[in-house]
């Protein structure tokens, strides 16, 4: 896939996304769906990627790019990552005295939904793509019902998960 054309659908995402994970369903559908040139595996392990480093959620952006054009890939995703950030001062200029606007504000609200039920929809086939067996379906469980009940940091959630599947592995 052409380098730009990746980086006008990873913008396209980014742009319509609030942060972090929210533009994961417009780019599974694009990209794994529509032009088939990502797997269901291949997503999994660029979020899983941006999860491990250190910064916003959003950087598996990068990762996604590489994996569909190698290192031009990346690039077109740290850049459609950074051109929202670039495109918001002027709006927030723009929208700054009507953001109390009860109009306003029940867009952002309506805009917040649809994104969360996005997510929902684009996260079930990457999970069952992810869960392949009991252990796997176990850390699942677990690290969502210790994210969903405490107030416990998402790291060590994940170097919980990390360690217990290592140690499944091993065993197994």
């Amino acid at each position: 896939m052409n380098a730009f054309i990746l980086y006008l659908i990873l913008l396209k995402a980014t742009v319509t996304s609030f942060s972090g994970l929210a533009s994961l369903p417009m780019l599974r559908q694009d990209l794994v769906v529509h032009h088939r040139v990502l797997t269901d595996r291949h997503l999994n392990t660029a979020v899983a990627m941006g999860r491990m480093g250190p910064g916003p959620i959003g950087l598996y952006v990068v990762s996604v790019g590489y994996f569909v054009a190698g290192v031009p890939g990346a690039i077109a995703g740290m850049l459609a990552l950074v051109t929202p950030a670039f495109l918001i001062i002027p709006m927030l200029r723009y929208l700054g005295s009507r953001a109390e606007n009860r109009r306003v504000r029940g867009v952002i609200q309506a805009v917040t939904l649809a994104g969360a039920g996005l997510l929902v929809s684009a996260t079930l086939p990457l999970a069952r793509d992810a869960i392949a067996g009991p252990v796997p379906l176990g850390l699942a469980l677990v690290s969502f019902l210790l994210l969903a009940g405490t107030r416990l940091d998402s790291l060590w959630v994940m170097l919980g998960s990390a360690a217990a599947g290592l140690l499944a592995r091993l065993v197994g």
